[in-house]
């Protein structure tokens, strides 16, 4: 492609997606612009995991260093982690607890609000080198991000005043977020991957139901989701976030044997030594098995059963990201609930027995694509009409929502379309 703006979209529904969005280089150095470091709250950590005076977090915005801190006078702060003098990474470890940071090249200093403090030989020695005269330590700090919370989360953003994040989540994702953090938690870890596919593959995965009891022959099996269940799709109102769920106990083996009638997603030959492992305590009454929540654009939040996570997407190159699930309870669990939850920290992740294979297809598909320059994806399951809430997982309708929103964000206008915002038929009902 000789210009990222060429990328034509074939379908004004979103139901096309031009394959070199995967794989262009100048279209991914364009997402990091307009989406990571656009207008937009990206999710960078749990307040669990900074929770004392002096504490911070290095993480990413897309492909942007960045570092969250809990300031000594408690404010959660953000920044990029980018010296201001020569561009030295100023944070080399994950997580930690400090009075000040130091760049270890030339040691300038910087408090956790991100403001200079020290720069070495400032004035020179003995009436030789130095700083400029006119330098002033108030004037070279490192660029601060906004920063919200909502309930546990943590959000930053590029933009110097962005929507609140209270409109930017909506409520539909608010009330989720209430439910999963509804008493205090603690971390119980992490794990990491670095998967071969774009990061858009993976977030597509995200807001799709419809795969989750094919792909994942487990889950399916062994009635933890199955699509044969009672669940469905909530989105906010425009149709860039999703939270889905599924109701455990909706399905009977029967009614999955008639629903995937000659298809390996249901396997009755399977067994378990240990059932334990997809053990479900109904935690908050609402009868979901499961709930996934999507962010957009790199977080998603997770019960599995009784296993609570987030996923953090950080894109690294057109063809590759880091996923960083960060594995939390909450701090009042009874040994039997945490061992529990320990338990089912089995079902996903990197190696997990439901999640393993999502990694897997993003590799696959991005082989498969690869150079496909005129060729373009279909998502039309559940139909190409208005896009809103769903009342089934048989649908690909969420993925379309996303897709709506990351053209409005890069200024793509699909063929026969109109330009953002989308007509009010097509709006979701006010919150």
């Amino acid at each position: 492609m000789q210009n990222w703006s060429d990328l034509v979209w074939p379908a004004n529904d979103f139901s096309r997606v031009p394959y070199p969005v995967f794989y262009d280089r100048e279209i991914f150095n364009r997402e990091q612009e307009r989406v990571f470091r656009g207008p937009l709250w990206c999710y960078v950590a749990l307040k669990a995991e900074i929770p004392n005076p002096g504490d911070y977090k290095a993480t990413f915005i897309g492909d942007t260093p960045v570092v969250v801190t809990r300031a000594p006078d408690g404010s959660i702060n953000a920044w990029v982690n980018r010296c201001a003098h020569r561009g030295t990474m100023v944070v080399r470890t994950q997580f930690g607890n400090v009075k000040d940071f130091t760049c270890v090249y030339h040691h300038w200093c910087y408090d956790h609000k991100g403001n200079l403090i020290g720069v070495p030989f400032l004035r020179g020695l003995k009436g030789k080198g130095g700083m400029p005269k006119d330098f002033k330590m108030a004037e070279h700090k490192l660029r601060r991000l906004a920063v919200d919370t909502y309930s546990e989360a943590i959000f930053a953003s590029f933009e110097a005043n962005p929507e609140s994040l209270v409109e930017y989540l909506g409520a539909p994702m608010r009330k989720t977020l209430d439910r999963l953090f509804k008493r205090p938690i603690e971390v119980l870890g992490y794990m990491r991957q670095l998967i071969p596919g774009n990061w858009k593959l993976y977030f597509e995965n995200l807001m799709d139901a419809y795969h989750g009891g094919l792909l994942h022959q487990f889950q399916t099996t062994f009635a933890i989701a199955r699509n044969t269940q009672v669940g469905g799709s909530i989105l906010d109102k425009y149709g860039r976030h999703r939270t889905c769920f599924t109701m455990a106990g909706s399905d009977t083996d029967d009614d999955a044997k008639a629903g995937y009638a000659g298809d390996s997603a249901f396997n009755e030959q399977l067994t378990l030594a240990d059932p334990s492992v997809t053990k479900f305590v109904d935690e908050d009454g609402s009868g979901e098995g499961l709930t996934m929540m999507a962010i957009f654009p790199s977080v998603f939040f997770q019960r599995l059963n009784n296993t609570l996570a987030t996923r953090q997407i950080k894109p690294k190159t057109p063809n590759s990201f880091e996923l960083y699930w960060t594995y939390f309870g909450y701090r009042d669990d009874t040994p039997a609930i945490r061992e529990m939850r320990m338990r089912q920290v089995n079902l996903v992740g990197p190696g997990g027995l439901v999640s393993m294979e999502d990694g897997e297809v993003g590799r696959l598909v991005q082989l498969g694509i690869d150079g496909a320059d005129r060729d373009h994806s279909l998502i039309a399951m559940g139909g190409v009409g208005p896009i809103t809430h769903q009342d089934t997982v048989n649908t690909e309708v969420p993925i379309r929502g996303f897709w709506r929103y990351y053209c409005h964000l890069m200024g793509y206008v699909p063929q026969g379309g109109s330009a953002w915002p989308p007509p009010p038929p097509d709006r979701i009902a006010a919150e």
